[in-house]
C-alpha cells in the first residue's frame, strides 16, 4: 500500500512508526498508510525559516501577488487532477468545485489586493502621518513588517484544498512560509495540490511545507515570531491553544472551529411567500453540500411555532428525494462522509440528541448495509429548545439538522445566540425591521449573518460561503478568530508597530512621503518625467490665481451647481460662511489648472481621487496656489511583452490659499509611462 508522504526541507520524506490507514470513502478500499513519526521538525522549520522565509520577505507586495496569480493559473490549469482524487473523500463534482476551484479562486482574489492595494515595497505603511506636536516636527506612523518565523497551518478534513489555500494567500502576501498540516483523512487531496505547487517551480523553495500525519514535536519549537491557525473541532482547538509554549512564548494562534449554525424563518413569512421556498432551499442545500461536513453548515432551524408543521413538511418532502450514494453515478446529488469514523461519531451524536429529547422525522440512522462512509439526510425535532441544551451543544458533523420553534422575535434571537458563538447565520424574511432587529439581537454571537430575501437570493453565494473579502470566523465556541477579510487577513502573519519621529525620518522608513516631510524642486516639471524618473517627495510649488466673482458665476452655470452659498449674496451672508465661497469643486478644478502641464509627454491618465477635505471656504479676492508633491509610486506588472509599461504615481495635493493656509488637501492617481 502506498504511504502518503511529507514535504519537508525540501524533500519528499516518510515517516516512520504507527501507521493510519486512509480508505476511500465511497467503496471502503484501503488507499495509504500515513504517519510522520520520526520526522525532524526542528530542521523542517529551520529550512522553512531560513530559505523560504528570507527568499519571501525580500519579494516586494507586488511580486507576491503576481507569485500567488502565477500559482493559482497553475493550479486552475491542472484542477482535473485535484477532481479525480477529491472523489476518493466522497465529494461530488459541485462539492469539489467549491474546495478545489473555490479555493483557487482565493489565490486569484489575494493576488488582485495585493496588486492593486499594496505597496510595491516590503514595508506596509498602515495610516497616514499622525502628528503629535504643535508645530508638526514630532509625528508617528504604524507600519506593518513581516515576521520572521513560520505559520503552522493546522486545517480540517473537510475542504482539503481551500482550507490550505485560504491560508497560504495572505500568509505568502504577508511574506512567511508556511508548514501545512491537513486533516488525514482526506490529506491525499491535499498533497497532490502541495506536490502540483513544489514542482511549478513558481514559488521559493522552503516557501511550503506539508505534513501528512501528526506534527510532533513541532508547538515545543515554536516562537514569538510564528504563528498558529487552527480549524477544526472546538474541543480539539482549545487544547492547542492552551499549549504551554504558546501561552509562554504568547505564539499568535487564530482558531476557526465548528459552530451549530442557525437558519432563522422569519415571522413575516408564510407558505405563500416567496422567501418560504428560499429558506427551504437554503436548509436543505446547508445539510447535504459535502454530505454536511462543513464548519459553516446549518445545523439548527429556528422557524415560528404557527410555521412548525409547514416546514417540517416540505423539508421532509425535498430530503426524501436525496439519497447518498456514489457521486460518479448520474443523478447522485450527496455523496458519503469521509471516512467510517466520521460516520460512527455523526451516528453517536445523534442518537445522544435524541436522548436529550429530540425526534427523528427523517434518516437517523447510518447505511451500514455498503462498504463506503454512508449516512441520510437527517431532520430532527426539538419541540422545547430552550429546556434541551444539547441542540446548542452537540454537533453532528453530517447532513443533520434540528428544527426547533420559537414563539417571538425575541426568542428566535435567543435560540440564534444559544450556540454559544457561530460561525454563520442566515434570516430569511422579507421585512427590514424584522432584518434589523435580528441583527441588533443576534450579529455578537456570529461571525457572518446573511440576510436572505427574494431579491438578494438571484445572485446571493448562500449561507455555507466564505468569501476572500468578509471575514470568515466567529466568537465564542467558533474560536474566536478571522480570517480571510480582504487584507485584514495579512495582517495576522505581520508585526504592526508605531514609528516615531519627524516627518521627513517617517517618509524615509515608508518611502511615503507625508506633509511636513521635506520636499525638492527640480527645474522640469514632474509631469514631464517618466515614472522611472520621478522621486518621492519631488515637488511642484504653482503660480498663483486670484479668484474672482465672475468665476464662482461661470462655474454655476456650466455645473448647474446654484447652491445659495455661491450665488445669493443675502442667502449666503446668513450663512455659516457670512458671504458667497466658491464651489469646492471649482477650487479642485482651478487647482488641476494650475498644476497641470498640458503637453504631451509621459503622463498617460488620470487614475482617481482619493481623501478629499475642504479645510477652509474660498472667497471672492482669494489667491490660490498649489503645491503638488510626488507621495509614492507603484509599478504596474506588464501582463505582456506588448503592454505599454506603466505605474501609478499618487501625488499630495495642497491647495493654499494668500495666507498660507491650506484650503483643501487630496491625492490624485496617475498612470505614468515607465521607461523600462
Amino acid at each position: 500500500m502506498q504511504q502518503l508522504t511529507s514535504y519537508l526541507a525540501g524533500n519528499w520524506v516518510m515517516g516512520h512508526g504507527k501507521e493510519r490507514t486512509i480508505n476511500h470513502a465511497i467503496n471502503g478500499e484501503a488507499l495509504y498508510q500515513v504517519t510522520s513519526e520520526g520526522l525532524d521538525m526542528a530542521q523542517a522549520r529551520h529550512f522553512a525559516i531560513e530559505s523560504g522565509g528570507a527568499a519571501l520577505r525580500a519579494l516586494t507586495f507586488v511580486q507576491r501577488a503576481a507569485m500567488l496569480k502565477a500559482v493559482a493559473k497553475h493550479l486552475l490549469a491542472n484542477k482535473e487532477t485535484f477532481y479525480e482524487v477529491s472523489a476518493q473523500t466522497g465529494a461530488t463534482r459541485a462539492d469539489s468545485w467549491v474546495d478545489i476551484e473555490g479555493g483557487i479562486g482565493t489565490l486569484f482574489a489575494y493576488a488582485g489586493m495585493g496588486n492593486r492595494e499594496l505597496p510595491d515595497d516590503v514595508l506596509w505603511p498602515e495610516d497616514e502621518m499622525i502628528p503629535l506636536s504643535k508645530q508638526g516636527g514630532f509625528a508617528a506612523r504604524h507600519v506593518l513588517t513581516s515576521k520572521s518565523g513560520v505559520a503552522l497551518h493546522i486545517n480540517a478534513f473537510n475542504f482539503p484544498c481551500w482550507g490550505m489555500l485560504e491560508k497560504l494567500a495572505p500568509t505568502w502576501l504577508a511574506g512567511m512560509p508556511a508548514i501545512i498540516k491537513p486533516g488525514t483523512s482526506s490529506a491525499q487531496l491535499t498533497q497532490i495540490m502541495v506536490k502540483s505547487i513544489v514542482d511549478s517551480g513558481l514559488v521559493p523553495e522552503g516557501s511550503i511545507s506539508l505534513i501528512c500525519g501528526g506534527v510532533g514535536n513541532l508547538f515545543e519549537l515554536l516562537d514569538e515570531q510564528d504563528v498558529v491557525t487552527f480549524t477544526g473541532s472546538a474541543s480539539t482547538g482549545q487544547k492547542l491553544r492552551c499549549h504551554s509554549n504558546i501561552v509562554a512564548r504568547s505564539v499568535p494562534f487564530t482558531m476557526e472551529a465548528d459552530s451549530l449554525n442557525c437558519c432563522v424563518l422569519g415571522e413575516d413569512v408564510t407558505p405563500e411567500h416567496p422567501e418560504f421556498a428560499l429558506f427551504i432551499r437554503e436548509v436543505v442545500r446547508e445539510m447535504t453540500a459535502k454530505a454536511g461536513q462543513k464548519c459553516t453548515a446549518i445545523r439548527r432551524v429556528i422557524v415560528p411555532q404557527v410555521q412548525l408543521e409547514n416546514v417540517i413538511q416540505a423539508l421532509k418532502a425535498k430530503l426524501e428525494k436525496i439519497q447518498p450514494g456514489d457521486p460518479a453515478q448520474e443523478g447522485v446529488k450527496m455523496g458519503a462522509l469521509v471516512s467510517l469514523e466520521q460516520r460512527d461519531d455523526v451516528q453517536s451524536k445523534v442518537n445522544q440528541l435524541v436522548a436529550a429529547g429530540c425526534q427523528i422525522v427523517i434518516g437517523g440512522k447510518a447505511d451500514n448495509s455498503r462498504p463506503g462512509a454512508f449516512f441520510p439526510p437527517t431532520l430532527l425535532l426539538c419541540q422545547h429548545p430552550g429546556e434541551t441544551p444539547a441542540v446548542h451543544e452537540l454537533e453532528a458533523f453530517g447532513p443533520v439538522a434540528t428544527v426547533m420553534p420559537y414563539h417571538n422575535s425575541e426568542h428566535a434571537m435567543a435560540l440564534a445566540r444559544a450556540g454559544q458563538g457561530s460561525l454563520a447565520g442566515t434570516l430569511v424574511t422579507a421585512s427590514g425591521d424584522i432584518a434589523r432587529q435580528f441583527v441588533l439581537g443576534a450579529a455578537r454571537a456570529h461571525g457572518r449573518i446573511q440576510v436572505l430575501n427574494q431579491e438578494s437570493s438571484v445572485e446571493s453565494t448562500g449561507h455555507g460561503s466564505p468569501l476572500p473579502m468578509l471575514v470568515h470566523g466567529g466568537p465564542g465556541r467558533a474560536g474566536g478568530g478571522e480570517e480571510l477579510g480582504g487584507l485584514r487577513a495579512v495582517k495576522h502573519y505581520m508585526q504592526r508597530t508605531a514609528i516615531q519621529g519627524s516627518p521627513s525620518m517617517l517618509a524615509a522608513i515608508s518611502k511615503q512621503w507625508c506633509y511636513g516631510a521635506a520636499v525638492h524642486e527640480s527645474p522640469a516639471h514632474p509631469f514631464r518625467k517618466h515614472f522611472d524618473e520621478l522621486e518621492i517627495g519631488e515637488s511642484l510649488l504653482t503660480a498663483r490665481r486670484t479668484i474672482t466673482e465672475a468665476d464662482i458665476v461661470n462655474f454655476a452655470n456650466l455645473s448647474g451647481d446654484h447652491f445659495y452659498a455661491h450665488v445669493d449674496k443675502i442667502g449666503a451672508a446668513e450663512s455659516f460662511f457670512g458671504e458667497r465661497v466658491a464651489h469646492g469643486y471649482f477650487v479642485v478644478s482651478a487647482a488641476a489648472g494650475l498644476f497641470v502641464d498640458p503637453g504631451v509627454g509621459p503622463v498617460i491618465a488620470n487614475y482617481g481621487m482619493e481623501n478629499l477635505r475642504f479645510i477652509e471656504p474660498v472667497k471672492i479676492g482669494d489667491t490660490l496656489q498649489v503645491r503638488l508633491t510626488c507621495k509614492r509610486k507603484t509599478a504596474k506588472p506588464q501582463k505582456n511583452a506588448e503592454d505599454r509599461p506603466v505605474g501609478v504615481v499618487e501625488w499630495a495635493v495642497e491647495v493654499l490659499n494668500q495666507d498660507k493656509q491650506s484650503v483643501a488637501l487630496y491625492s490624485i492617481l496617475t498612470l505614468v509611462a515607465r521607461r523600462v
